[in-house]
């Protein structure tokens, strides 16, 4: 266990990140799972843009990789573009 005061802060700073970043993490899962779900071009036409956002904010908070970001929305845009 941690016996200096900035680790034991550093410890607390860490697991808020962690939680933090763990519920953006799921909701953006989430919300790409239910747009490639959708059919409807209405629907989709409004939610990508929120999607890409939402992923875009993950990469720029280094919670996930530039590089992986860049990929999931090009996936997205591909399927999406297949279906319509």
């Amino acid at each position: 266990m941690a016996n200096h005061k900035a680790t034991k802060k550093d410890i607390r700073q860490s697991e808020k990140r962690r939680e933090r970043n763990r519920y953006y993490g799921k909701t953006t899962r989430n919300a790409i799972r239910t747009l490639l779900a959708t059919t409807d071009k209405a629907v989709v036409a409004e939610q990508l843009p929120k999607v890409i956002s939402m992923i875009d904010k993950l990469a720029k908070r280094n919670v996930i990789h530039k590089n992986k970001a860049s990929n999931l929305k090009s996936g997205i845009v591909k399927k999406l573009s297949a279906v319509a």
